[in-house]
């Protein structure tokens, strides 16, 4: 394997574990559309500042971009305060102003510089290798290797240092500000960090994979787990996962590397959306039938219990009388008795049924409830 393809497998792992850390506290917020805002947006800030500096190389871009990203999430916030909008509204009135802004400029005023609308939405991660960090002559690897390596490490020292104000915030903003935490700073705290990420990123692996990277393996760990430090772990290793799955998929299908990377993000939180185990589609239509079967059989329960001990009783526990009275079909009333046997709430004798102490607590539980 040559090193320009280890490097970009590196640089993509990188980059995924930076989007994916601060992610997590966008998707528990509920703020997904927060990150494809911001890193859009951002490049207004990128074009304003290169008009300035006139290199692409500048810190000053980052720093330009990073505030663009902030100045999106006050207008956002600016907006959402009104009553004016919602906050979906608000951010799909913002960030379009912004990054059509940044579009034009560019189509305009930077036609022959190295900035352009594909870069800036699928990037060149394949063209990363070759941009070196080179000091005293010395051949250090790639820039953007050091860059998001540098990024994933600030991310990952935020959550360490403020984990539980974070947590805090995240859960219980309220809670969070009674008990002097500054819920608001930890909130533009972490959207620093996600403008920063996303500046990082962006001449790599352009906005689409960042919006992909940073909501699709946070919102998979979502489904997996309610405990915030395994989220973390899961989400970081999802994106790693993701990363290094989209790159060979791209290999194999001599496609866009960003673009598979984005695929495979998005497949895998599906694999995950279908079989999680407990908030799965899978698992929730077995719980749902689940339950179906279980309150048939404390219908039955409760029948039998309301006619026990009734002169009437013998016709309402003929087993043939279930499914006229309940309105069952008649498999559908087999199925359901035989479960209800099995349970231990009936049992039956000469075609009748009764109900165990088992099932008559039940039933008298299940009336109480209701």
């Amino acid at each position: 394997m040559s090193a320009p393809v280890i490097e970009i497998q590196l640089i993509a792992v990188v980059v995924a574990v930076a989007c994916a850390l601060p992610g997590v506290f966008l998707v528990l917020r509920r703020m997904a559309l927060m990150s494809d805002a911001i890193s859009h947006a951002i490049l207004l800030g990128i074009v304003l500042a290169f008009f300035v500096v006139e290199d692409l190389a500048s810190p000053w871009l980052l720093i330009a971009a990073s505030a663009t990203g902030l100045l999106t999430v006050g207008l956002v916030e600016l907006l959402h305060r009104s009553r004016l909008v919602r906050e979906d509204a608000a951010i799909g009135l913002v960030f379009p102003l912004l990054f059509s802004l940044g579009v034009i400029l560019i189509s305009r005023y930077a036609g022959n510089v190295h900035l352009d609308t594909d870069a800036v939405l699928l990037g060149e991660l394949a063209f990363a290798p070759f941009d070196r960090l080179v000091l005293g002559g010395y051949d250090l690897g790639p820039k953007s290797l050091y860059l998001m390596g540098a990024i994933a490490l600030l991310n990952l020292l935020f959550i360490l240092l403020f984990y539980k104000e974070l947590k805090l915030a995240t859960f219980d903003a309220g809670l969070a500000a009674a008990l002097g935490f500054a819920p608001t700073l930890m909130h533009y705290g972490l959207m620093g960090l996600v403008s920063v990420t996303a500046v990082g990123a962006f001449d790599a692996v352009g906005s689409v994979l960042v919006v992909a990277l940073m909501i699709a393996p946070p919102a998979a760990a979502y489904l997996l787990t309610d405990r915030l430090s395994t989220m973390l772990a899961l989400s970081a290793g999802g994106a790693a996962l993701s990363a290094l799955g989209g790159f060979w998929l791209a290999m194999w299908l001599d496609a866009s590397i960003a673009g598979s990377m984005a695929t495979t993000a998005g497949l895998l939180f599906g694999l995950v959306l279908l079989l999680a185990p407990e908030r799965g589609l899978l698992a929730q239509a077995h719980r749902r039938s689940r339950q179906r079967w279980q309150f048939a059989q404390h219908m039955l329960a409760i029948h039998l219990f309301n006619h026990e001990g009734l002169p009437e009783s013998v016709e309402e526990s003929r087993i043939e009388h279930m499914h006229e009275h309940m309105r069952w079909d008649p498999a559908f009333a087999g199925r359901v008795i035989g479960m209800a046997r099995r349970a231990g709430l009936v049992r039956q004798q000469d075609g009748h049924l009764a109900l165990t102490e088992k099932g008559r607590q039940r039933a008298r539980e299940t009336v109480v409830q209701s």
